[in-house]
């Protein structure tokens, strides 16, 4: 019979306490941590806050009774691990409610701190109107806070996953909404041009943007408080903080543990520190990114779990091993979706990847069965291999299942050819007879081999405007009227044929439309004719929405 400690619940501390016991029914399990709460949904809180997730205790998915009695595990809230031996192998525990300390060996130990939210050093951060959301009491905090100050307005700082999904919550409670970002677009996970689908939304939507904008000072101003910018002033009734998180290690640092550079516990494939009677899961570890292998930290629930069961199993004699983390997320937004998975273009380009990349808009199912609406998607992958490297889809339906394949597809190491050999389920209420999976395959092979020459929106403004070279834009005359590239004259697609004699094959052709569908065909057309012709990827469309802040 093993004794095994676990410090922290929720994510990772839970699912590996029920692991190990389901392996081993004799072995003696103890899990501490410091709060009140054992095992709940933190990815849930900001849907309480606004009512959607009307009853609070379903947030709480097991309570320190339920895991004694289902799973045998000695739980013990309100306790504080303050150290660890790792020489007498045994920890230092406080429990909060008495004062009391006292000591508690070990056989195996496991590690699930988790990650605290950023805590910027500036005045006035600890006003009684300042908050972060982590737990079940910062968001009952909150939650008391709006009720009872009668809060009209909010702002919160930071424009990742929580900042959004407060933003969201915050504005169907009856808020008056802004958010401050330091950097120039929300959804650091998006590249800049994909960020800018999110930022018109979220405006229609009568959210304020600050965007490139950083938190300088809060001070209180009466019952509002007055918060400083490196770029102007607000004055709100209350603020939220969801700048980031950090691991939440200095128990371990003092246990001698080898860390990461950010505090980041550095663990091998089966989830040990450099201890090897002692893991860590969750937040706090440093993995390695499954489609570069470089270290990197990942603060998601769903790698938190299956680290949480990797770890229990190599304790349990089961040899298992956690291969990298590729970082799906999906958020809602009212009713968008954003989602992405693998890497994003800044980091491909970052490494010196081989890369290229495709912008599609496509319907999320077939255009003719009512309520169709376009998802605009971008796929990164690898010129030399043909596999891909990441993907970033923003939209209202079918946004979901086209992330999570292009997911599997990364995991699979699938290439484009592979990827358009997928048989995906088709009715016209849920997706086309050519499935946007598909389609994107097909985009990508057309490039690989040569079928069609990409330029993409960022290329446009340095493209010659003294006649050097051909601009075409192939819509119909109504559409190029409402607004077209400068530049770019009009010779819709149909008529491209016969007016295909006015133009000189010596001279480059650079061809767009709406989407990047139309061009594609005019593109192929002047390819056939002897032309050299490059294509706007993802279109007329995309070059306006990335355009629209520079």
């Amino acid at each position: 019979m093993k004794k095994i400690l676990i410090v922290g619940g929720v994510a990772g501390g839970a699912t590996a306490a029920t692991r190990l016991r389901r392996l081993d029914e004799h072995d003696k399990i103890i899990m501490f941590e410091r709060g009140k709460y054992i095992s709940f949904a933190n990815c849930g809180l900001p849907y309480h806050i606004s009512g959607v997730i009307p009853r609070r205790e379903d947030l709480l998915l097991q309570t320190a009774e339920s895991f004694r009695s289902r799973y045998n595990v000695d739980v013990r809230t309100h306790s504080e691990v303050l150290s660890i031996d790792t020489e007498l192998k045994k920890v230092d525990v406080k429990n909060l409610l008495t004062s009391e300390i006292y000591s508690e060996s070990y056989d195996k130990l496991i590690l699930a701190p988790g990650a605290a939210p950023i805590m910027p050093a500036i005045e006035g951060i600890n006003l009684d109107n300042v908050f972060t959301l982590r737990n079940i009491d910062d968001m009952d905090r909150i939650k008391q806070y709006i009720k009872t100050a009668q809060v009209k307005t909010a702002a919160i700082v930071g424009g990742g996953f929580i900042g959004l999904e407060m933003a969201e919550n915050l504005k169907k409670a009856g808020l008056k909404v802004s958010i401050i970002e330091m950097s120039n677009q929300l959804m650091a996970v998006l590249d800049a041009e994909m960020a800018e689908e999110v930022h018109k939304y979220i405006e229609q939507l009568g959210i304020a943007l600050y965007l490139g904008n950083g938190l300088k000072k809060v001070e209180p101003n009466g019952e509002k408080i007055k918060i400083s910018l490196s770029n102007g002033t607000l004055e709100e009734d209350m603020l939220i903080l969801a700048i980031g998180v950090k691991p939440e290690t200095a128990l371990v640092k003092n246990a001698g543990l080898n860390l990461n550079e950010r505090g980041g516990i550095i663990v091998n494939k089966h989830m040990q520190t450099s201890d090897p009677d002692i893991y860590a899961v969750g937040d706090a570890v440093q993995v390695m990114d499954f489609v570069t292998k470089k270290p990197v930290m990942v603060p998601l629930a769903g790698p938190a779990n299956k680290q949480a069961r990797i770890a229990a199993d190599n304790i349990c004699g089961i040899n298992s091993e956690y291969n990298g983390t590729q970082g799906s997320a999906i958020i809602k937004i009212f009713d968008m979706t954003i989602a992405a998975t693998g890497i994003n273009e800044k980091t491909a380009s970052s490494l010196s990847i081989n890369y290229d990349k495709i912008y599609l808009w496509l319907n999320a199912h077939a255009a003719y069965y009512p309520g169709a609406k376009a998802m605009s998607i971008k796929i990164i992958f690898d010129k030399t291999s043909e596999k891909i490297l990441g993907a970033q889809i923003a939209g209202f339906n079918g946004v979901d299942k086209r992330c999570d394949v292009l997911a599997v597809a990364i995991r699979a190491g699938m290439r484009a050819k592979e990827l358009a050999e997928l048989e995906l389920c088709y009715s016209p209420p849920y997706s086309s007879a050519k499935d946007p999976v598909n389609m994107a395959a097909y985009v990508m092979e057309n490039v690989l081999t040569g079928k069609i020459k990409n330029f993409h929106w960022h290329d446009v403004d340095t493209l010659p405007k003294d006649g050097s070279v051909i601009l075409i834009d192939v819509r119909e005359a109504l559409e190029y009227e409402e607004g077209h590239i400068d530049g770019f004259i009009n010779i819709p697609l149909d008529t491209l044929r016969e007016r295909i004699k006015e133009l000189d094959k010596e001279k480059t052709v650079y061809v767009n439309c709406h989407s990047g569908i139309r061009s594609y065909t005019a593109a192929r057309i002047l390819m056939q004719n002897g032309f050299n012709v490059f294509n706007l990827s993802g279109g007329y469309r995309l070059y306006k929405v990335a355009k629209l802040r520079v």
